[in-house]
């Protein structure tokens, strides 16, 4: 038998000093379970006791066990939803897996311990909030003083460019009207940081660029927050700087980031290779389009607006016209720039902890031999392994190690005229569909080889109405005959060397190639590509622009039977 009783009055021992905490006792007579309620001290009184003068105005320390891994922008608004008190964090940072900040009134306070073990995470787990009376925080202990305010806002006055709508604080702490004011601004004190930030979101509100470099940044706990002040910032640069952990870059993810400069930081020598230095930081900010001045293919965005461009695409499932213009306007975009030869963009269309698998067909008796050799170290087809974690092993899991191992992967060139795509089930929170159809190989030992596939997606709905994969299925095969004569045949006659005598043979495929995807007519293909200083991402993602507007004719498309 269980029973609960609610101790009304209980004797500290003094080595006690946790509060609101059960002690659980078994009672040997009868073995009755009872579980005893302590009974904690009004926060208020336990405040007038802890604090010098235990007034209102006595600060607090909001601490967060395990809140390192929550993100700051999710872990503030889920608290503050559920705070009866609206209030203001003061020096939000990290100390090792916890989350910390200040708030000073003493409502504020009670309000906050109340929402302890009211939020759950992802993983439906409480999280707990401590509070606790504390000293001044120290970017309000040592705040900078009116005069000392007045002149690094004349200081930052100088150095903003209005055109650009760009601020320059490189080597911000040696410059000389600082200096000579004996103003030592050390960006990485949350004093000075927090200065810098509120003086950016009180005069330049609209700001779009912020150059950081060369100021011996180590960490960007202050810097964060700027994803609440001024969120409209699309360039950050950073190069130069002490930063050797990722995990600071994270702290930044709530900015919609168009182009970063990270160079010259001891994190960029962590990384084996390029690509997985770009796939990192882009799990950070999606949207990324340079990267320390590099051009990134641009990342994947669905929209249902968008009317869909693969006009041969075939569809077996009789599913709602706004579902169906989704899925294919989906696959347009993916394989769109999976060809496109840089597969780094796809990074966008998957979830954090997606999971891919690759399969082709197994001939136990010569692997080696099969023309299919490129694609057999990633498969996971196999009966029978001698060693079981085989099994397991060729698994991609996160979209980081998807992309990488879509990158080792032959070019290729999809026939969107092949392509079936069938939808097979669909719930408010998930969509599964697979596409069939056939590619060419353009590079490699087996150049100019036709295969066939069969792709299947399990995604879930993402921001904007797009799609974001889960799971990723892929099989590859040998085209059969058939498949390989009427792969590509709904393309349009070759342009001979008289209606195209300027172009080389790597530019007509490309002609060929845009056409095929875009559905467009070869010779407005050959326009936007040219218009375009023939870089292919760049002219899909100026006609999907286009496209949106209704600024391309209808002619310039080829008329679908």
């Amino acid at each position: 038998m269980r029973d609960v009783q609610e101790e009304p009055q209980v004797r500290h021992a003094p080595y006690s000093t946790r509060r609101d905490k059960r002690r659980v006792k078994w009672q040997n007579e009868g073995h009755m379970h009872i579980t005893v309620w302590r009974a904690g001290k009004n926060l208020k009184r336990e405040m007038g006791e802890n604090t010098q003068d235990g007034t209102p105005g006595s600060w607090f320390k909001i601490t967060i066990p395990c809140g390192r891994k929550y993100d700051k922008t999710w872990l503030m608004s889920s608290i503050q939803s559920l705070c009866s008190v609206p209030f203001t964090p003061v020096d939000f940072h990290y100390v090792k897996n916890q989350a910390r900040f200040f708030v000073r009134d003493v409502d504020t306070a009670s309000a906050l311990k109340d929402v302890s073990y009211k939020i759950c995470d992802e993983e439906n787990r409480k999280i707990s909030i401590f509070v606790n009376p504390s000293t001044v925080p120290y970017s309000v202990r040592y705040k900078l003083e009116p005069e000392q305010m007045e002149q690094l806002k004349l200081t930052m006055n100088k150095r903003y460019d209005v055109s650009q709508q760009a601020l320059d604080l490189q080597s911000l702490r040696f410059d000389p009207d600082l200096v000579g004011h004996d103003i030592d601004l050390i960006l990485n004190r949350r004093n000075c940081m927090a200065a810098t930030l509120q003086i950016i979101e009180e005069n330049y509100p609209e700001l779009l660029s912020l150059n950081l470099s060369n100021n011996k940044l180590y960490r960007l706990d202050g810097l964060s927050d700027i994803i609440e002040m001024v969120p409209t910032v699309k360039i950050l640069n950073l190069s130069k700087n002490e930063l050797h952990l990722v995990w600071e870059l994270n702290k930044m993810k709530g900015l919609d980031l168009e182009e970063l400069w990270l160079e010259g930081n001891p994190l960029c020598d962590t990384f084996p290779d390029q690509p997985t230095y770009i796939s990192a930081i882009r799990d950070c900010f999606p949207k990324l389009l340079r990267l320390d001045g590099q051009e990134l293919s641009p990342p994947v965005i669905m929209d249902t607006d968008t009317p869909c461009l693969i006009k041969p695409c075939k569809e077996s499932y009789k599913g709602s016209d706004a579902l169906k213009s989704l899925v294919l306007q989906f696959l347009q975009q993916y394989y769109m720039i999976y060809d496109s030869g840089d597969r780094q963009g796809l990074l966008g269309a998957y979830h954090d902890e997606a999971c891919f698998s690759l399969a082709i067909p197994f001939n136990p008796g010569e692997p080696a031999a099969s023309s299919l050799c490129e694609y057999f170290k990633e498969s996971r087809n196999m009966k029978k392994p001698k060693d079981p974690s085989l099994r397991v092993q060729p698994l991609k899991h996160t979209k980081c190690d998807i992309v990488r191992s879509l990158c080792v992967l032959p070019g290729t060139q999809h026939d969107f005229s092949s392509f079936l795509v069938d939808m097979w089930f669909q719930t408010e929170k998930m969509l599964c569909f697979s596409v069939n159809g056939v590619f060419k190989e353009v590079e490699g030992k087996s150049q100019g080889s036709v295969r066939a596939f069969t792709r299947t997606f399990i995604a879930t709905p993402a921001s904007n109405s797009s799609l974001c994969i889960v799971n990723d299925e892929l099989f590859v095969r040998d085209a059969t005959p058939n498949e390989t004569r009427s792969a590509f045949s709904n393309q349009e006659p070759t342009l001979t060397s008289s209606t195209m005598p300027t172009l080389s043979q790597e530019q007509q495929e490309m002609v060929h190639a845009f056409s095929t995807q875009s559905g467009m007519k070869l010779e407005w293909s050959q326009k936007c590509l040219q218009d375009n200083e023939w870089n292919y991402t760049s002219a899909g993602q100026v006609l999907m622009m286009l496209k949106n507007e209704g600024k391309i004719p209808e002619e310039a498309f080829k008329q679908i039977a």
